[in-house]
């Protein structure tokens, strides 16, 4: 079973927000990752794009797939995180400590469309 975990927020196409203050860390979830396998590549954003919730903001490529990477929420990415550029298999040991972008929220609003922990493993187990 994949780990969740509470306080964060998550989404159908498997992404998570963590928020802290004014901005959200944004990455995969472990149920995610799992499915992908071994990851070998994340294409992200630059540093002052703008995200959009429900678009495409990036990917993140494995050995068996390639996956588009959907923003759960909107804002303006202010940090990404530069270990995955080398390092892109740092998802698969720990999701959620490697995230994959640091976003300045423009609407937080948008998290009230995201599942809590309890909600997302339901969905996962359907």
């Amino acid at each position: 079973m994949a780990k969740v975990i509470e306080g964060l927020y998550y989404s159908e196409s498997h992404e998570y927000v963590k928020i802290e203050g004014e901005y959200g860390y944004i990455g995969i979830t472990d149920y995610a990752q799992n499915a992908l396998g071994n990851v070998v590549y994340v294409d992200m954003p630059d540093v002052d794009d703008d995200i959009e919730a429900g678009e495409e903001f990036g990917a993140v490529e494995s050995v068996k797939a390639a996956s588009d990477l959907i923003a759960p929420v909107s804002g303006t990415v202010v940090e990404v995180n530069e270990g995955l550029e080398d390092s892109p298999e740092l998802v698969n040991q720990d999701a959620y400590a490697n995230w994959i972008i640091k976003v300045r929220l423009s609407d937080t609003g948008d998290l009230d469309n995201l599942m809590d922990a309890a909600a997302y493993e339901e969905f996962c187990n359907k």
